[in-house]
Order: C-alpha cells, then structure tokens, then sequence
C-alpha cells in the first residue's frame, strides 16, 4: 500500500520523455443514445490534441454507431485524475499511456489486457518493433502504441565547421565523441564552460542514454531475462558505460549539468554543439530554433548498437465492457491501422511502431528521420517498474561522483543496489 501511495505521487509530478504543460479539457457532444458513446483520455500537447481531434472526426464517419469523446489534462495532473477516477469506475474507456508507467497501472488494477482475438499476440510480435514488449506483462499484452522514438545524436553543423570538423562526418564510435567534444568545447579566462562540447543532462535523457544505450552498447545488461533481477553490476561493462557517461563533466571538461538551464536549450541557442535527445524533440527545434543548422546521426557506439526507445500506448481501463469495450477495441485497431500510423509521423514526428510503416523509403531514406528509424531494429524499451525512481538513482549517482566526490565505481555500486530494491519491493508478492 506504502509503495502504491509513493506511486501515485510520483506519477502526479513525473516529468518524462515528452512532457509539455499546460493545456485544457476537450470535450464533445455525448448525447445521442442511438451511438455507443466511448471516452478518450490523453495528457495535453497541442499538436496530439488537434491531430486527434481529426482522427476522432475519421473514425466516427466510418463507424456511425460510435461517439469518442477526447478529454485532455495539463501533463502533471494526468496520473492524479486517472488515480481518483478509474477505481470509481469513472473517466476513460480508452486511455493514453507512457510505457514507463504500464507495470504500475496493471498493478494498480486499472487496466485490463487486450483482447486476444482482436490483438493477436503472434500478429503483434510480427508486426510491430520488438519494443513493444516492454507492455507485455503476466503474458498478455496491455497497450499498444500507435508511434514509438529512438535516441539519436543531434550536432550543430556551424560549431562542427568552427572548430575544424566535416560537418557531415558526426561521431560514430565513443572514441571519436569524446574526442570531438573536447575539440567543440570553449572555455573563459577562469576555465569556466562558454560552449559545452556535449549537452548532457541526467534528468532529461542522459538517464537514458547510460541505461539503455551506453550499457548495451558495451556489451552489458540491466534485467534479468525475467526482469525481476538488476543484473547492470553483474560485469564489468555496466562500470564501464558509467564511467564513460560520467567522463564528459569531470574528465574531459565538455559538459555541466544546467548549462544555459539544461541541454536542450543549450543546444537550441548554440550554446552546445551535440546533444543526445530524442526523434520527438523535432518539432521543438523546427518551430523556435528555426535558424539552427544541424544535423541528426545514430548514436555513437562501442562493442554493440543500442539506442533507448519509448513511445506512449493505447489501452482499455479495467471494467469496460459490452458494447463500450466493442467500441474501444475498435478505435484502438483504427489508431494502430498503416495510415493512422503515417499521419501521426507526418503531424506529430513521432516514428511508426509498425516495422514496414516505418521501413518505407520516404522515412528511411529521410536526413531528419533516417537516423531514428536506422536504429529502431535493435532499440532498447526499458521495462521500468518506477519510471521517476529509476531516473531519480541514475541522477543521485551522478551527483555522488560530482558533488560529493565519491568515485564512478562507488556510486555505480550505489545505484545498482538502489535499483534493485526497486524491483524487489515492485515483485513482492506477485508470482
């Protein structure tokens, strides 16, 4: 009960990937009881709410006995309204979730599995990107996403050619990252950091790019294969990728956590010329730094290619049935259909979750999108069982080696163990 209250709370200030505040409530006309009338919820971005909208308007026009009311909230109150609604059997028949939290709403009772004959498991493992399992517990399946994202290494082609570097040559291997970080970094008369090399932030995705990038690409595992072990410290490569990570603001110099406030900004204004961040921060750059020249490449590897995915699911809350549940398992097969998923890549920038959507040449073959879509095959979707606590470790064991002076092993060490409590304390119980 202890562990479902401190939950919920996280859950009602969790920032993730794509967090965007502010918003409002969108409604629709519900009363017509000739229809099946089903309710839609998701947090609010303007450009989901509004592409949504349109879908909503396509799927009632192909099926007439069908109402789909869209309900939005401001991004750090969704989890709070889904808490206080759902288990008075009130709120959404179809809701939007961030795959991070899935273990936690199945837990909480608040899901219930997709329907089998409708979701095939075989149909979905052949269609859609291995990812996807990260929303496969107890051997079902409970959302499934209309778009996933990838990682990549965004670069700043103007600081690229200042300092020297082919501005279409971007760092492949960690070798070369760090060697052009240190080259792209400016420092002041006192040292202190005028151009960071490489924006890294742990709270934003540098969290992220140790875990599912970095510690892959060095060969080494987070889970174990029934994802109830942290097996991260179990070799040497765990230590390895951490110690790496952590070199760029000790080590080499290149970076400072909230420089020019975090690095997203300080890759927008040319304050930092890489950053790793994800496909969904293109249309962020498109729309206010629409000057920036830069360019996108896979991230730069070691022994192995990995990136961190994610990607938001749709799912049926738990006591939906009859004709509602009809009516919900028909929206969720309209918003998981080829063309929904082009659409939403199209308006949204977010990548097809179908294998042979996003395959298509005109994305592949795409200088912003190729990138992502490049590493998609072999992209890593953690299964997180306390998506805030998880990133709140991996940013407390940064601070440790930075502000406390302990050493990359000790705090690695630390985080390890933290994180398997975690785990223990989320499988307690459960079989």
């Amino acid at each position: 009960m202890l562990r479902k209250k401190r939950w919920l709370l996280s859950l009602a200030v969790f920032v993730a990937f794509t967090a965007c505040s502010g918003g409002q409530e969108t409604t629709g006309d519900t009363e017509n009881a000739d229809v099946v009338q089903i309710e839609y919820w998701q947090y609010h971005f303007d450009a989901k709410v509004e592409l949504m909208n349109e879908l909503i308007e396509e799927f009632e026009a192909e099926n007439p006995g069908i109402q789909v009311k869209q309900t939005t909230f401001p991004y750090e109150q969704f989890n709070e309204k889904v808490a206080a609604q759902v288990p008075a059997g009130k709120g959404p028949d179809v809701i939007n979730l961030f795959h991070g939290w899935v273990p936690q709403y199945v837990d909480s009772g608040y899901l219930q599995p997709l329907p089998r004959d409708a979701f095939p498991h075989e149909k979905i493992e052949s269609e859609f990107f291995p990812l996807v399992e990260a929303v496969k517990l107890d051997g079902e399946y409970w959302s499934i996403p209309t778009a996933v994202r990838t990682l990549a290494l965004f670069f700043n082609k103007d600081l690229f050619e200042e300092a020297g570097l082919d501005p279409n040559s971007p760092p492949e291997t960690w070798d070369e990252l760090a060697e052009y970080a240190v080259k792209l970094t400016k420092t002041d008369g006192s040292n202190r950091l005028e151009q960071s090399g490489l924006a890294w932030e742990p709270g934003q995705q540098g969290n992220n790019w140790l875990r599912d990038g970095l510690t892959y690409q060095a060969g080494g595992r987070v889970l174990s294969d029934d994802r109830k072990t942290v097996v991260w410290g179990d070799g040497p490569e765990g230590l390895e990728a951490f110690k790496y990570w952590i070199s760029f603001p000790t080590e080499l110099g290149t970076s400072k956590p909230g420089f020019y406030t975090d690095d997203i900004t300080a890759f927008s204004t040319g304050k930092a010329a890489m950053n790793v961040d994800g496909s969904f921060r293109i249309g962020t750059l498109q729309e206010e730094a629409p000057d920036l020249h830069y360019g996108i490449a896979p991230l730069p590897a070691q022994d192995e290619k990995s990136t961190s995915a994610s990607f938001w699911s749709n799912g049926v809350t738990a006591g939906v049935d009859g004709e509602k549940l009809e009516a919900s398992v028909k929206f969720l097969q309209f918003l998981t259909s080829d063309e929904v998923m082009e659409k939403w890549t199209d308006e949204i920038g977010e990548l097809p979750a179908k294998e042979s959507v996003a395959m298509q040449d005109k994305y592949v073959e795409d200088d912003i999108y190729g990138p992502f879509i490049e590493q998609l095959p072999y992209a890593v979707s953690h299964f997180s069982v306390d998506e805030m606590g998880e990133r709140d470790l991996i940013m407390q064991a940064a601070d440790r080696v930075l502000l406390e002076g302990a050493s990359p092993e000790e705090a690695f060490k630390e985080l390890v163990q933290k994180t398997q409590v975690l785990y223990d304390d989320y499988w307690q119980g459960k079989q």
